[in-house]
């Protein structure tokens, strides 16, 4: 049964976040430099949503963002369209003359090379958790200048942490699969995701907890010996063809009606604006979206 009482439950971090903060931002490509003398004017490129996000709350002015943040938002209005996240258009961002680019890391080995060989400086940012995210703004505040704001959105983040350890505990945390799907595939988040973060952080046990991955492959087989309590389902990309893959693959994979998860109905489509690759300021909508699933299933 799920109640609301004081206990810590929180995943241990895995530093504070002063502490924590070095190396999140995995800076220029080894022999590259940034700009020298740092103005607060310098020309930024983001890549992905989360990324124009945090300069957003930085109050930082880009001048390349992707597509879907220039339908999404008057906030980069002026920006220049670099493309989809996950296929930058090289040749807009060079001609940009940006002083830094930043990208997501979880698309560092697909990207990285393709910058180097457009030789545009990169610098990928650690958003796989909210701790992450937050190590990364400790290091851009004084890398863009923004120390002020950084400054802010961290105090805002402990106080957070403080009020959600009195609010969230179960009297046995519940097993969680995660499953985060493309069209077509799928695979099982760990807490090494994002999604995984959020999970560990409600206090929930991820059945794949041990694993050093942000995901892995498992058949179903292995799946249903973990025994999950909630399997929960994501999408990466294109919710509706990811949530009608699912569908089809619950109803004819003759495995899944063994799940007790499945008999019971504690299967969950996780809203796609919340639960992505990356680690957004939507974290505590995530999390509330969590806790009344918990509700509904424990």
């Amino acid at each position: 049964m799920y109640r609301s009482v004081i206990r810590s439950i929180l995943v241990v971090a895995l530093c504070t976040l002063l502490i924590f903060a070095t190396g999140c931002v995995n800076q220029y490509p080894e022999g590259k430099n940034g700009p020298k003398v740092i103005t607060g004017r310098e020309r930024v490129v983001a890549t992905s949503r989360a990324v124009a996000e945090i300069m957003a709350r930085l109050n930082v002015d880009v001048v390349g963002v992707p597509q879907t943040e220039l339908a999404a938002s008057d906030r980069f209005k002026g920006a220049a369209n670099i493309g989809a996240s996950m296929n930058p258009d090289m040749e807009i961002i060079r001609s940009l003359q940006p002083d830094w680019v930043f990208c997501p890391k979880t698309l560092e080995s697909s990207l990285k090379p393709r910058f180097e060989a457009a030789h545009i400086d990169v610098a990928f940012l650690n958003l796989r958790s909210i701790d992450h995210m937050y190590a990364s703004i400790a290091e851009l505040g004084p890398l863009l200048k923004r120390e002020k704001e950084a400054q802010a959105l961290l105090n805002e983040y402990r106080a957070f942490k403080v009020q959600y350890r009195k609010d969230v505990v179960f009297d046995k945390p519940p097993r969680v699969l995660i499953l985060m799907g493309l069209p077509g595939s799928y695979l099982v988040a760990t807490e090494n995701s994002y999604i995984g973060s959020l999970v560990a952080m409600t206090g929930a046990v991820n059945v794949y907890g041990n694993e050093s991955a942000e995901f892995i492959s498992a058949n179903t087989e292995d799946m249903l010996s973990k025994k999950p309590d909630i399997i929960l389902r994501a999408a990466h990309a294109l919710p509706k063809e990811v949530l009608d893959m699912f569908a089809k693959e619950f109803k004819e994979n003759d495995t899944w009606k063994h799940f007790d998860a499945v008999k019971a109905g504690h299967v969950y489509d996780l809203p796609y604006n919340q639960f992505g690759m990356s680690a957004t300021f939507e974290y505590p909508q995530a999390l509330e979206t969590l806790k009344k699933i918990y509700q509904k299933a424990l």
